[in-house]
């Protein structure tokens, strides 16, 4: 549909805006002395903050409606009601698995690499506000007000009241004289908006890397080099490796095809790192791009954005290890297992925000007895890294819903090899 047409040129002007922001940040940060203490606030503040909040707020405005009307008229279009307990067990599995396997190579290279700690002073450490508690995550997915888990931005509860409304569509679209097709326009007016705002991501993304540069510099990592160096190279491998093997292995398909149509989205998830705010994005570019049927995206997806965490768990996974050295605690066996298993559990809980595994990797510290307050050493370095985990994130996002549409027949392989 041509109306629907992507940018033209969008991955080069998103690359020469990211880089535009790093270079004009940079001047700003590095000679901010021989500059006006008040001409560098007001850029800082009203340039790259400004700007980069409002472009984030417009991708994270359209969540939910895209959310809901996708996996509405997704749903409400399935001719077989079995097939969304097919999707759905298909999907938390391969989740679960690929979250299982990165937290085990997180372990493995931490090991192979003699991951050592930090040998300076480690500073108190103050909780970050939030949950990752079983019981509170399983109440969050069934919402007592419909209308507070869409205010609230309460994706697992959005999710469930989706696939109920949708099924209910399904089963009632004779009585309501084809109502369904409504959402299904409804879906093409929420995605026509995502390419309006896909516009202005060259301007956002500038907006956004410059606002970091310009709080912290380029010189961010320090003592904590081994850390962020082995963590980088386990994503790297992670997102290159176990995905390709998942997409080759499971559904028989070519890997550098899909990292080729994903590279916009892992741009977005770079700059804003944010599974959540990147959903429209993964969302068209899956279906458009990826030839993914809209019943398989609309669930995995959203899915995904809330539970697909590997990134987060393989920063869990290093942190535990890094931390353990630095207060020279030697993990037995039986711990390193403890993590994995609650690495897989509580990416399920950690909202799809910037630095929330912060909030679970102090679940995991307590259970294997060891200090919070070297959490602070992570968070030094954790935005930029939380960046690179997102891009991880929501690329496991769409090769997840690849495999299920290819193992349901709701893959369009022509438009995949396209």
């Amino acid at each position: 549909m041509k109306t629907l047409d992507a940018p033209k040129n969008l991955t080069r002007n998103v690359l020469i805006g990211m880089g535009s922001g790093v270079l004009i940040a940079s001047i700003f940060y590095y000679f901010q002395t021989t500059i006006p203490s008040d001409f560098f606030q007001i850029i800082e503040k009203y340039v790259f903050n400004l700007g980069g909040q409002v472009f984030k707020n417009l991708l994270l405005l359209i969540v939910v409606p895209l959310v809901f009307f996708s996996l509405v008229s997704g749903i409400s279009s399935l001719s077989n009601m079995v097939k969304l307990g097919s999707i759905a067990t298909k999907t938390v599995g391969l989740y679960l698995l690929t979250t299982g396997i990165a937290v085990s190579l997180a372990l493995f290279f931490g090991w192979i690499f003699n991951l050592s700690g930090y040998e300076g002073e480690v500073d108190a450490y103050v909780p970050t506000q939030g949950s990752a508690d079983l019981y509170e995550t399983v109440l969050r997915i069934f919402p007592n007000n419909i209308f507070g888990a869409f205010v609230e931005n309460n994706m697992l509860g959005i999710v469930f009241i989706s696939i109920l409304f949708g099924i209910a569509l399904n089963l009632t679209d004779d009585l309501t004289g084809g109502l369904s097709k409504n959402f299904e326009r409804l879906n093409i007016v929420f995605l026509k908006i995502v390419l309006l705002i896909m516009s202005f991501a060259p301007v956002g993304v500038f907006c956004l890397i410059g606002s970091y540069v310009m709080a912290k510099g380029l010189n961010v990592f320090g003592d904590l080099a081994q850390y962020v160096l082995v963590l980088v190279f386990v994503l790297v491998f992670h997102l290159t490796f176990t995905y390709s093997l998942i997409l080759k292995v499971f559904a028989n398909l070519n890997p550098f095809k899909f990292f080729k149509k994903m590279r916009n989205v892992a741009l977005f998830a770079f700059s804003t790192s944010s599974s959540a705010a990147t959903i429209p994005v993964t969302l068209k570019t899956v279906s458009d791009d990826l030839g993914v049927k809209k019943d398989v995206a609309s669930f995995v997806v959203p899915v995904g954005a809330t539970i697909n965490m590997d990134g987060t768990a393989i920063m869990q996974g290093l942190a535990t290890m890094f931390i353990a050295s630095t207060v020279g605690v030697d993990l037995s066996l039986t711990q390193y297992g403890q993590i994995i298993l609650l690495a897989m559990v509580t990416s399920i809980g950690t909202a799809a925000v910037p630095s929330a595994g912060t909030v679970t990797l102090a679940l995991i510290l307590g259970s294997v007895g060891l200090p919070l307050d070297a959490i602070g050493l992570i968070l030094a370095v954790d935005r930029i890294l939380d960046m690179i985990r997102t891009s991880v994130n929501v690329c496991g996002d769409a090769a997840v819903s690849c495999i299920v549409a290819k193992s349901e027949n709701e893959l369009d392989e022509n438009m995949f090899n396209k």
